[in-house]
């Protein structure tokens, strides 16, 4: 009799400790796809992240190529994600502009008073002899207007977990047909990227670093920029001091303003 009873007890005590394993595995699983966003709401996070209502930066921009390193600063102010203005000044570069409203880009020179609007091949030229070309200002649509995106797993950068994204234009009229860009998976952040032209060679790469929280916002104070098609050339954009949520003059990016 009471190995009938101590068997009954075992078996309820098992029948107890399945139901419970049950149940919990039951709520971990929701729990784990929820752990893991979608390709579209990381994209989503990047984008909230790096676009600021107002902006402005004081950046130099180190310049290392066959020609040795040079250094240019600037100040950038942005409004939205289609509204940046540059202002050069460093001394052989001090006046000269870079203006983008939505998908167009003037440039002003100082010493000619000349206003130049930027369009077709000259959007390629390089800012400056940098590996930046002006194209890469350009705005105007979000990520997930302009590309088909695929999050095709995880990755370890630089010791951080990342999502990685792979972007599929929508339509060949883009200055990169695919990318491939590493989130940080805690702070929505890209840590590195890579541009490809449509034939699938590789065109420029880009490296955050120093990413530090300012005003809310994950922001990389150090971004170095190569473009595979030059031998030996690399960019470093450092951002030296930045003020998020600025009060801005409503003309700072009308053209009117742009040649004073």
């Amino acid at each position: 009799m009471n190995n009938t009873r101590t068997r009954t007890r075992y078996a309820h005590a098992a029948t107890v400790a399945g139901v419970t394993v049950a149940l919990t595995l039951a709520t971990l699983v929701p729990l784990a796809a929820q752990a893991q966003p979608s390709a579209q709401e990381i994209v989503r996070r990047l984008e909230a992240n790096r676009t600021y209502e107002t902006s402005r930066a004081e950046v130099t921009m180190i310049i290392d190529d066959r020609f040795g390193e040079r250094e240019s600063t600037m100040v950038s102010y942005s409004r939205g994600d289609d509204e940046a203005l540059i202002e050069f000044t460093s001394a052989a570069e001090r006046g000269q502009k870079v203006l983008r409203t939505a998908d167009e880009i003037y440039l002003y020179y100082p010493d000619a008073a000349e206003l130049v609007r930027l369009q077709g091949a000259a959007l390629r030229e390089s800012m400056l002899g940098s590996d930046v070309s002006y194209e890469d200002l350009t705005g105007g649509k979000t990520l997930l207007d302009t590309y088909e995106v695929t999050l095709d797993g995880t990755e370890q950068i630089d010791g951080h977990r990342t999502y990685r994204i792979t972007m599929e234009a929508r339509d060949r009229n883009v200055a990169y047909p695919r990318q491939t860009v590493w989130v940080d998976a805690e702070l929505f952040v890209a840590r590195r990227s890579e541009q490809y032209a449509l034939s699938g060679r590789l065109l420029k790469t880009a490296v955050m670093q120093d990413i530090r929280e300012i005003d809310g916002f994950q922001v990389p104070m150090r971004t170095v920029i190569s473009d595979a098609l030059k031998r030996n050339s690399s960019t470093t954009i450092r951002i030296d001091s930045i003020d998020i949520g600025v009060r801005l003059d409503d003309t700072l990016f009308s053209l009117q303003e742009l040649s004073w």
